[in-house]
């Protein structure tokens, strides 16, 4: 299900600040971005470039310290990087794991015809602005563009929760998690 967006002071911050982080976003060389770590239950064409995780920074915050900024300063950030899809990408229906956070997007790139389904419902992303959703309900997302959709994805802690939780997180992502964390240290 949606939220109404204009709830959360996460989101104020980030739509003020959008177009910095498009900057940063567009900043990036396609080297950058990885597969999404469960490529296949989602499909082909979903890439991401961490820049939070489990709370923390992770090394790769570097290639785009003002957004890294933002995110801290908006506190309750457990998860954030930038999201990519493909032209032609449909991202199969998934449900996350993340009970005690809610899933931000940002719209920084979006071409006509990219969207998103949760549950029953579907919009569109719009360029500097957010959409906010419980990423455990079963979701979709389409690019039917010939154009890369950008976004910046954040889950933040639902208002009332205090941890994030990581009792439901998949193996393959937390191992993907501990390799980038790793690769500062052979810096």
């Amino acid at each position: 299900m949606f939220y109404d967006a204009e709830k959360f002071l996460l989101v104020q911050l980030l739509e003020e600040n959008w177009q910095t982080i498009r900057e940063e976003y567009l900043a990036l060389s396609e080297e950058c971005f990885d597969p999404w770590v469960q490529q296949s239950m989602h499909g082909k064409g979903w890439s991401v470039f961490g820049l939070i995780a489990g709370g923390m920074t992770l090394p790769t915050a570097k290639k785009c310290p003002r957004t890294t900024e933002l995110l801290m300063q908006a506190g309750n950030v457990g998860l954030a990087g930038f999201s990519r899809m493909a032209p032609g990408t449909h991202i199969l229906p998934h449900q996350g794991w993340a009970e005690n956070e809610y899933r931000c997007h940002l719209g920084l790139v979006v071409p006509e015809g990219c969207r998103l389904k949760v549950l029953e419902e579907t919009r569109h992303w719009e360029e500097g602005r957010c959409l906010v959703f419980d990423d455990t309900a079963m979701h979709e997302a389409w690019n039917d563009s010939d154009k890369i959709r950008g976004n910046l994805m954040v889950d933040f802690l639902k208002p009332g929760k205090k941890q994030f939780s990581i009792d439901n997180v998949p193996s393959n992502v937390i191992e993907y998690a501990k390799r980038l964390f790793e690769s500062e240290s052979e810096e």
